[in-house]
């Protein structure tokens, strides 16, 4: 049996390809969660300051990321709904407008932008993917002149489909929309670049392929774009002047911040802090050639055996860490849970099974719960209870 990776170590019992729903910790952010509890049990507050140092590493590490020009650009924020949200909400929408969205979104990043319609009565365009053109092409044909937004997935959840993220904002920077990128399959998984795309926004969560814990998200947005976004939520933490709790002429910061009303999650950013450091210790040149090397491990062995067959696209160019596949007479929900109870931590999506391998897997992790995928579809449904 493969023993753990050093920096994850999970139980060797368990074979975990689940990156793409909710990934491992790693053992820095574990030691640093329990250091962080210590000294609030043994000392309250009173190192807050040294947290906040942490926090603004983790700023840091989060611009470096996404490729941001500064971590002046950076907000925490809950989670990707709520990072979406505070984008679509905040817009100043006017008669006309339209968004395009598309058929194969995660609903964090498909109702956020259902719900302008009814509430400022902006056109929804949604697109298909799997249509003969290519998912570029469907998606920059829907647009036009009264455009507003163009917000995607990197990687789409459910299929792996990998989107041209280039392209797409190049047409949206000839039309004059804003380009607002869901990078939370994406970001910890392979590199990314938020200048190069040309992303107005950029929002994700950090308890997947990033290996943080659930609860803390990141809003990248553009400095450009900042005067944009009305605010939709006031309190000290947004302010410029954060400290000086005494004063009444207040002004929401210059920088980002302006996004975060409140007292942060310091809990979840000793976490989160502690896995990108990982991540930037490996390097993400490293890490995404690890997961894409695994990937192609994964589609080889598929494309072996007669009835298993995949949904996410073989091109290298066109995934990133999600591979989809069905399995010939097997119920795809069913075999999951059976896989769950072999160890085999892994999703059910599209009918058939999801697995999502990160640089810490190995081939023989792959292999063997391919075996177990095998030895599994055939199981009367009694058996796998």
């Amino acid at each position: 049996m493969p023993m753990p990776h050093p920096e994850i170590p999970l139980d060797p019992d368990l074979i975990y390809l689940n990156h793409a729903g909710v990934g491992p910790w790693t053992r820095a952010a574990g030691e640093a969660v329990r250091r962080f509890a210590e000294v609030n049990v043994a000392r309250g507050a009173a190192e807050y300051p040294e947290w906040l140092a942490v926090e603004r590493r983790l700023r840091e590490r989060l611009a470096r990321l996404i490729g941001a020009g500064s971590a002046d650009d950076i907000a925490l924020v809950k989670n990707t709904s709520e990072g979406l949200s505070l984008v679509a909400q905040g817009l100043d929408w006017r008669p006309g407008d339209n968004v395009v969205i598309n058929d194969q979104e995660f609903p964090s990043n498909r109702m956020p932008w259902e719900a302008l319609a009814a509430s400022h009565g902006v056109e929804v365009r949604e697109v298909r993917l799997d249509a003969a053109q290519s998912p570029e092409d469907a998606l920059i044909a829907a647009m036009d002149a009264r455009t507003r937004v163009l917000p995607v997935s990197a990687v789409q959840y459910a299929t792996g489909l990998r989107l041209d993220l280039e392209r797409l904002g190049q047409a949206c920077a000839d039309r004059g929309a804003l380009f607002c990128v869901d990078a939370i399959q994406h970001l910890g998984a392979l590199p990314f670049d938020a200048a190069a795309v040309g992303a107005d926004f950029v929002v994700a969560d950090g308890h997947k392929w990033m290996l943080g814990p659930e609860g803390l998200g990141v809003l990248y947005v553009h400095p450009d774009r900042r005067e944009q976004l009305r605010l939709l939520q006031h309190g000290w933490h947004m302010a410029e002047a954060a400290g000086d709790y005494d004063r009444r002429d207040w002004t929401p910061a210059s920088t980002a911040r302006r996004f975060e009303p409140g007292s942060p999650n310091l809990l979840a950013a000793h976490a989160l802090e502690a896995s990108l450091g990982v991540l930037e210790g490996q390097g993400m040149a490293a890490v995404g050639a690890a997961v894409q090397e695994n990937v192609e491990h994964l589609l080889a062995r598929l494309d072996a055996e007669p009835a298993l067959s995949a949904i996410t696209p073989s091109a290298r160019e066109r995934r990133a860490g999600i591979v989809t596949f069905r399995v010939a007479g097997a119920d795809g929900p069913a075999l999951w849970r059976a896989l769950r109870a072999e160890g085999v931590i892994a999703a059910s999506r599209k009918g058939g099974i999801r697995f999502s391998p990160h640089f810490h897997n190995s081939p023989q992790d792959i292999d063997r719960a391919v075996d177990r995928v095998l030895a599994l579809k055939d199981r009367p449904a009694a058996a796998r209870g």
